[in-house]
């Protein structure tokens, strides 16, 4: 190499986001179990008010009630949240391709569990005091997309139609560990403002599932 040639050479600037710039593969992991940490912790909360025979209030009847909706709902939604989310790391899921495959079909059973219970506890439980009919349609129409996404994204590994696999398992996700988003869109409001409403709260909520479908959307999308 001449002397020229290295007086001549210029340093690779690396844009944020382009090509020189890397995420840790562990970071979206982690971040997916942070996040489900949340409905996790109250999904045992109440499994140990169901089994330790906690003393019934309004606010739990139902539960106590029927309460095999409600379990089957937060067992599905708990190993739905922690084990997907170790599905988003390629590193691991290329070198472990058959672990994939197994979490993916036990993943698809939790999400359905997940979906269907919690649209059975939408129509039959009785409604809490805060939940009014927009929060119904609201957990009815979401509900029903994830069951759908799942089924879709199922049929598409049948077909070996990886892309379109890996899409609707990305949005069934995004819509699994929402009550995760929905802890951070109520927050400010009852910091802020006090208890919340039948309108704002169904409007909070529906915001953590249109907060996540909109990431989903854009991991899908980006180049």
């Amino acid at each position: 190499m001449t002397e020229s040639s290295v007086r001549g050479a210029r340093p690779r600037k690396v844009q944020p986001g382009g090509r020189g710039t890397r995420i840790p593969g562990w970071m979206g992991p982690t971040g997916l179990i942070m996040l489900s940490v949340i409905p996790v912790v109250a999904g045992a909360l109440r499994l140990g008010e169901l089994a330790g025979g906690a003393t019934v209030t309004p606010a739990n009847a139902r539960f106590f009630a029927t309460p095999l909706p409600v379990v089957l709902h937060i067992i599905g939604a708990s190993l739905y949240g922690i084990v997907g989310a170790f599905q988003f790391a390629k590193r691991f899921r290329r070198r472990r391709p058959a672990w994939h495959r197994m979490a993916g079909r036990v993943l698809v059973v939790c999400g359905l569990v997940t979906a269907l219970s919690g649209l059975w506890m939408t129509v039959f439980y009785p409604r809490p005091e805060g939940d009014g009919d927009l929060l119904a349609v609201f957990r009815l129409v979401f509900g029903t997309a994830m069951a759908v996404s799942l089924v879709l994204g199922f049929a598409a590994v049948r077909r070996r139609d990886f892309r379109r696999h890996h899409d609707w398992m990305i949005r069934a996700y995004a819509i699994g560990v929402a009550a995760g988003t929905q802890a951070f869109t109520q927050l400010p409001w009852m910091l802020l403002v006090g208890p919340l409403g039948e309108i704002p709260r169904a409007l909070l909520v529906a915001a953590g599932w249109i907060i996540n479908l909109a990431v989903a959307e854009w991991i899908i999308r980006r180049p």
